[in-house]
């Protein structure tokens, strides 16, 4: 039977994004499922449409890839998702898979990096192994991109278990709860005098490079910087932790039910 190993993303316009977050998880996942031809899919068709025109470069949805996949005749497919959370994106990926799932005689689908709470804990552990030595009177702030899924209580949880395990870092969403604004004033209740600006998504693409760390006046930076913030941006994304990487491996293993990558 012939095995397929189908990553999907939300995309970036950004080729060095691209190759530092998705590329790298990409790899990752290929070199632990080696008995799998690897292929991959965009879930934003404003970003497919814009590297066709742009790049010359043609990336499938996941329907028009699981199409290719059942015409080249495998079988078995497995799909990992490197979305951050169970929102609109995930489901996409699910309801195309659905359309499909008789076609094959095995379909997996590994689930978003934040699925329960052991994935919380791991991610956490992820976001410490990132963040730069903290004076007391500095704090990291992880920008995310939010949803307007009920799923966007994911980014509330991640905040209160910060919290609760006293890591001297924030949460917050350019697109829903929790903003900068109530980020800014726990900012200002704990006396912080210096700011971490990091990603909470997969790529550093454009709401990191402009919404998070450019000098435009409603940028996040620029924001904390008004509130008298001294201001450092990192502009990372996800994909480039290793254990970040190993979390969408052990998703995909948990679907399949081998024990592999670890």
């Amino acid at each position: 039977m012939k095995k397929a190993l189908l990553t999907i993303s939300f995309g970036t316009s950004y080729p060095e994004a691209r190759i530092c977050n998705i590329e790298a998880c990409e790899q990752r996942l290929a070199a632990v499922f080696a008995d799998r031809t690897p292929f991959r899919a965009f879930t934003s068709g404003m970003i497919m449409r814009k590297l066709a025109r742009r790049d010359g470069l043609f990336i499938d949805s996941p329907e028009q890839a699981l199409e290719k996949l059942w015409q080249q005749g495998y079988r078995d497919v497995a799909i990992q998702s490197l979305h951050i959370i169970n929102g609109d994106e995930y489901e996409k990926i699910l309801h195309q898979a659905a359309l499909y799932r008789e076609r094959f005689g095995l379909l997996h689908i590994g689930a978003p990096l934040l699925n329960d709470e052991r994935d919380y804990r791991r991610l956490i552990s992820a976001l410490q192994a990132q963040m730069p030595p903290l004076a007391d009177d500095e704090r990291v702030v992880f920008m995310g991109h939010g949803t307007s899924h009920p799923a966007f209580a994911a980014y509330a949880c991640l905040d209160h278990m910060l919290a609760a395990e006293h890591i001297p870092a924030f949460i917050g969403a350019v697109e829903s709860y929790p903003d900068l604004s109530g980020v800014i004033e726990r900012l200002r209740s704990q006396q912080v005098r210096k700011v971490h600006l990091m990603p909470l998504m997969l790529v550093a693409g454009d709401h990191a490079i402009n919404d998070m760390a450019s000098d435009q006046p409603d940028s996040w930076c620029s924001q904390l910087q008004r509130a008298g913030y001294e201001c450092q941006c990192w502009v990372r994304g996800l994909g480039e932790n290793p254990l970040i990487q190993q979390l969408f491996v052990d998703h995909l293993s948990e679907r399949i039910g081998t024990e592999v990558g670890l």
